[in-house]
């Protein structure tokens, strides 16, 4: 199981940042992808998912404001992230589960995104 995210970087409050994250394809075609993020000292949660349907689902603190896409000829999803905030800071993780209700099966490597006040 491959999920290579990246994107993550350092942005001013009010920026946007784009992540990516490319899996393998038995990986991409059959799970229900996603993002989390993890504040140190926190819970790791659930920030976006995505069907193969296209369904999005986010948590409140993110709607309207992050925008999660799958692009199915290159077995990739992306997070467009705007109007981004210092709360918004974490590390964040690519996921495949099988069912948008259920815990991530499987986590990629994290990438860091920083947003300053």
């Amino acid at each position: 199981v491959q999920l290579q995210a990246s994107g993550g970087g350092f942005v001013q409050a009010g920026g946007s940042l784009r992540l990516a994250c490319e899996a393998s394809g038995s990986i991409f075609s059959s799970y229900v992808m996603g993002w989390s993020r993890q504040v140190p000292g926190k819970q790791r949660l659930t920030i976006a998912t995505i069907t193969n349907a296209g369904s999005a689902l986010y948590t409140e603190s993110v709607e309207g404001r992050f925008t999660i896409s799958r692009d199915s000829a290159k077995n990739t999803i992306y997070l467009q992230m705007d109007d981004l905030k210092p709360e918004d800071t974490a590390i964040y993780y690519c996921t495949a589960r099988t069912s948008q209700f259920r815990i991530p099966d499987y986590w990629g490597q994290g990438t860091l995104v920083t947003v300053s006040s």
